[in-house]
This record gives structure tokens, C-alpha cells and sequence, in this order.
């Protein structure tokens, strides 16, 4: 059954007993920027949207202007305000906030939507699904390490009473932070015992927030919890991808704990990955992707449970991998997760039920028909969901346009003395190369203004790092140059 939609005329009444809301967008790092404003100001502004700076497309995560012709909101324009209009069926309460109404919103210039915000990228495809009876499903696995919160100070009674992670890493290495427990053992009975209230708060508290957890537990690497987003509708689960950080970063500091969502946050150990299950189903909810019963002709067994609609939207996949990576792994540190032997995918490949493949394919009968869905296990938790989902349904749907067939062997196939699959691009340098070529499939599949913008964002944070000094470079450097 659907819910009811939100419409103005609801809004007096949901909001009676309130005198502000809270409204947040999405910028093209995945991070919520928002504020605070009075009831009456929203009720005024509910229909027609507010102005919102535009700097929000115009900076890095760290609020530095792009030194990159990022076009959408370039300097010389004086950063002028977007409108942002509430999505009124995003509504939530946010329960660690006193229960302050909150809404997410989409960005609009000039009547149309802004080619950066990735709510309204994701909407049109799902409104392009549509006219075709389809409609995309979603789960997402979220892995992220959790760190005890130091004062600036340092951990310990001599340090300033206030946690403060962020002023101790000006005058700590990263290697000082601890985690909430040490080693690694995944899917622990017992690790959760010392941080029980902080495990079963997020849990119950994602459940009252519309964001609820499927599967919950401990994964590879210290202090390492991975949550299973409970199967959406692809909008709402990206939307979810997004609120989820938000509400364990708030719990977190309630409880002394910081998360990180860091796709390599520690060397050595496994990254945190960032799986996206994907099905197309019909809009009555027959999943499109199951086959009635196996196709013994199949070309390759792995492919005998899924339709060939499923097959089209798998090569489509398979064919765009290379050139769509930047949406996939955004950060220089994403590629820092994807090498081999961290159970990490670092080619193009794909396989039933083969977790060392990028897509992984679950079909019957190690599932129900209507589960029948694939796993990319390429992003990281560092995803931007809204990029992310947007492109994986772009570069499959291409596919099922287009009719393409699988031309890459699952990796079962492959015999000793075969040539290896193809590698992925394996730095956010050779990332973009691909992505913002001219012949590039993201150029065919996405808004071109988008990829011209996003490619600018992204060699901005490539100027920044090549100009860093690090902590490496220092110590390996100071008594021998």
C-alpha cells in the first residue's frame, strides 16, 4: 500500500504544535547543508521555495571555493541564490532534536532543476522508468568505523572537558585516534557489549526516523559496524543513504563516538564499503529482472535465472564500469579501498553469488524470484547516494534500451591461463580521465553540464592534495633530504 502524500493543506496540522522547522539539500558531496527557520516563514515559502546560496555548489566539503571552473555556481555570478522548494513527503521528525520537523529539499535555478542536485537527477530517471511501467528498488550496506571522541587536549582526565575530534587532529596524526574496540571480528556476538547503548540506539532510533536498518552488526576491522538498509524505493533510499549518516553522527556525539564514513579510514585494514542492491520491478511490484524458470541455453549458468530484460540492464552495467567510477568512489581516498585481497572489487566482472566480483547476481535459487536483484560492490561508504543510484540505473536502463549483451565471462567461467578481466581505473586521477572524456558513456547518459561540473569538483580535490604535505612525506623525508 502506498503512503498518503504530504500536501500544504496537511501542514498546519502536522506542524500545530511547533513554532520552527529544520530543511536540509544535498551538495554534490553527499553532505546535508541546511538551517533552521520559524513555522511561519515555512508555511510561506512551502509552495514556491526559498532562496538558498548557491556557494553550497561552489565549495568543497570543507567550505574552500573551487580553484576549478566549476561552472554552476562560478564567483563571478556572486553566488547568487538558488530557490530550494521542501519536499513535503521527505518529512521526519528528528528525535534527537527536541522532535523538530525536517524536510529535505530539491534545487531549482530559473524554473528548472539544478543539474548538480542529485535529488532531482535521481527523480527525473525514476519519472523516465515510469513512463515505461518500471520503477527501481534499492538496499544499501553501510560500513563505517567508529572512533572513541577525544577532547583537544587528548583522551584522559587532563584533557578540556569538551570532545572535540576535529580541534585534536590539528595537533595530532590520525594514527593517535582510537578505536571503540581493537582487532577485527566480524559479525560478533559480543564486541557490542561495551558500546551497547550506542549499538541499540541507532537501531531503534533509525526505526522511529523512517530510516530503518534490516541487518545490523559488526564487520572487518577495528571498530567497524556495517548497516543494512531496509529494501526502498530507489528515491527514498538514497534519501535514506544520506539521513543515515546524519542520525548516527548525531547519536555518536551523544555517546563520546565519532563515525567515519572514509572509504580507507586506516592502513592496512579492510575499507568501508558501500554495496547497492538494484532490481527493476514493474509498477504493480513484479520484480522484472526474475526469469519464470532457468534458461538452459543460457550462454553462461550464472545467467540462467535472470530475464532478459535483467541480462540488458547487467551488460549496460558492465559496459559504462569504467567510465563512471568517479560516482562510485568520489574521493582520492576511495581508491585507497579498492585493491585486491580487502575484499574489494578492482575490475570489471561479475558472477552469481561471487562476492570477489564487482556485480554480484543473486537469483533462485539461492533467493526468491521476487528478491532476484545485483550487488554492486564497487562504492564505498563515501558514496554520494543520489550520484551513485542515479548512474547504476542510467548505465543499466541504457542498457535495456539498447538491447546489449553480456560480452564479459562471469569470473566462474574463467580457466587457469585466461586473461584476467579488465582492470578498473585505480586513482581518482584516471577515474575522471575516463569520466569526462568526450566519447565517455557518463557524457551519454547523464546531463553533460553535470559531468563538466562534477569534473571540475573533483580535480579541485586532486589541486588540494597534490599541494598537501602529509604526515608521510614528513617523516619519511625529514632526516634524509
Amino acid at each position: 500500500m502506498s503512503t498518503p502524500k504530504i500536501t500544504a493543506e496537511d501542514l498546519p496540522r502536522l506542524l500545530a504544535d511547533d513554532i520552527k522547522v529544520k530543511v536540509a539539500g544535498i551538495d554534490c558531496d553527499g553532505i546535508l547543508r541546511g538551517k533552521v527557520m520559524s513555522k511561519e516563514k515555512f508555511l510561506g515559502i512551502v509552495q514556491k521555495g526559498f532562496g538558498f546560496s548557491s556557494a553550497v555548489f561552489g565549495w568543497d566539503m570543507q567550505d574552500v571555493l573551487y580553484t576549478t571552473d566549476a561552472k554552476i555556481a562560478p564567483p563571478e555570478s556572486g553566488y547568487v541564490d538558488f530557490i530550494a522548494v521542501p519536499d513535503l513527503n521527505s518529512f521526519r521528525r528528528i528525535l534527537w532534536e527536541d522532535h523538530i520537523p525536517f524536510f529535505l529539499v530539491r534545487f531549482v535555478q530559473n524554473g528548472q532543476p539544478v543539474c548538480a542536485d542529485g535529488r532531482s537527477m535521481l527523480q527525473a530517471l525514476c519519472h523516465k522508468l515510469a513512463a515505461s511501467n518500471c520503477q527501481a528498488m534499492a538496499g544499501v550496506e553501510l560500513e563505517f568505523m567508529n572512533f572513541q571522541t577525544p577532547s583537544q587536549d587528548g583522551y584522559g582526565p587532563t584533557g578540556s572537558p569538551t570532545l572535540d575530534l576535529a580541534a585534536f587532529l590539528e595537533s595530532n596524526a590520525p594514527g593517535a585516534l582510537r578505536p571503540i574496540t581493537g582487532g577485527s571480528f566480524s559479525y560478533s556476538a559480543t564486541r557490542t557489549v561495551p558500546y551497547k547503548k550506542y549499538f541499540y540506539d541507532i537501531f531503534n532510533t533509525c526505526a522511529e526516523f523512517n530510516c530503518d536498518i534490516e541487518g545490523w552488526h559488526t564487520e572487518g576491522g577495528p571498530g567497524v559496524y556495517e548497516a543494512a538498509l531496509k529494501v526502498s524505493h530507489v528515491s527514498e533510499m538514497a534519501d535514506k543513504v544520506a539521513l543515515f549518516k546524519l542520525l548516527v553522527k548525531s547519536i555518536g556525539t551523544e555517546h563520546g563516538i565519532t563515525p567515519c564514513f572514509m572509504a580507507k579510514p586506516m592502513q592496512g585494514q579492510p575499507g568501508s564499503s558501500g554495496h547497492i542492491h538494484i532490481s527493476l520491478c514493474d509498477l504493480e511490484g513484479e520484480n522484472l529482472f526474475a526469469r519464470e524458470s532457468d534458461d538452459s541455453n543460457a550462454q553462461w549458468p550464472d545467467a540462467a535465472g535472470l530475464s532478459d530484460l535483467g541480462r540488458h540492464f547487467l551488460a549496460g552495467l558492465l559496459e559504462a564500469l569504467p567510465d563512471i567510477m568517479p560516482l562510485f568512489a568520489p574521493t582520492i581516498n576511495s581508491y585507497k579501498r579498492l585493491v585486491e585481497n580487502f575484499w574489494a572489487p578492482v575490475n570489471i566482472s561479475w558472477g552469481l553469488e561471487d562476492r570477489m566480483a564487482s556485480i554480484r547476481i543473486i537469483t533462485p535459487p539461492v533467493c526468491k524470484p521476487g528478491a532476484t536483484r545485483f550487488e554492486v560492490r564497487i562504492p564505498g561508504a563515501d558514496l554520494h547516494p543520489h550520484y551513485a543510484l542515479s548512474v547504476l540505473l542510467a548505465a543499466g536502463w541504457r542498457g535495456v534500451e539498447k538491447k546489449r549483451e553480456i560480452t564479459v565471462p562471469p569470473l566462474s567461467a574463467l580457466k587457469v591461463g585466461d586473461q584476467r578481466p579488465t582492470l578498473l581505473p585505480n586513482t581518482l586521477e584516471d577515474a575522471l580521465r575516463r569520466f569526462s572524456a568526450r566519447e565517455s558513456l557518463a557524457r551519454e547518459i547523464l546531463d553533460p553540464e553535470f559531468v563538466d561540473f562534477f569534473t571540475a569538483t573533483r580535480e579541485h580535490e586532486l589541486r588540494v592534495w597534490r599541494e598537501a604535505v602529509t604526515d608521510w612525506e614528513f617523516k619519511r623525508y625529514i632526516e634524509t633530504v
